[in-house]
């Protein structure tokens, strides 16, 4: 776990790069960018920023290098804004949760379907044998011809 000091200054990364992602970079590649994770190192000096990407793979692929493009201009900020020594370097990576999420919407909607169908093939059935198949530790076995040898002596 990274101390509290690191991860403000995590915080504190997330919020800038959006401001600037929002207000000050005007670049047209980029399209509906959101910074979902910030994680910087204990000795705060490499930041890797996670964003997702509204739209189509051409839209990511371009916002990956718009966001590489304005790399110096956001650290700037980010030094600016933090008034730390040393600015980290910062590193974008696109954030891959929400296709894993979606893949996993996907498998758990198929296992939905294949419970119902299942449980709509069950409907109606009704187990093979007796309905309680175990012996009762009082009840004498009928296929047990050893009592009623028993009996007749």
């Amino acid at each position: 776990m990274a101390s509290p000091r690191v991860r403000k200054v995590a915080d504190r990364i997330q919020v800038i790069v959006a401001e600037m992602l929002e207000r000050r970079i005007k670049d047209p590649r980029l399209g509906f960018v959101t910074v979902t994770d910030v994680r910087v190192t204990g000795d705060t000096q490499n930041a890797s920023i996670f964003y997702t990407v509204f739209g189509e793979e051409d839209e990511v692929a371009a916002s990956a290098v718009a966001l590489e493009s304005a790399k110096g201009l956001i650290r700037s900020e980010v030094g600016k804004q933090l008034g730390m020594r040393h600015t980290p370097s910062l590193e974008f990576i696109h954030d891959a949760l929400p296709e894993n999420a979606r893949h996993l919407d996907e498998l758990l909607a198929r296992a939905r379907e294949s419970d119902a169908a299942v449980a709509a093939a069950a409907a109606g059935k009704t187990y093979a044998g007796e309905s309680d198949p175990y012996r009762k530790p009082h009840e004498p076995d009928p296929l047990d011809d050893s009592l009623d040898d028993d009996l007749r002596a």
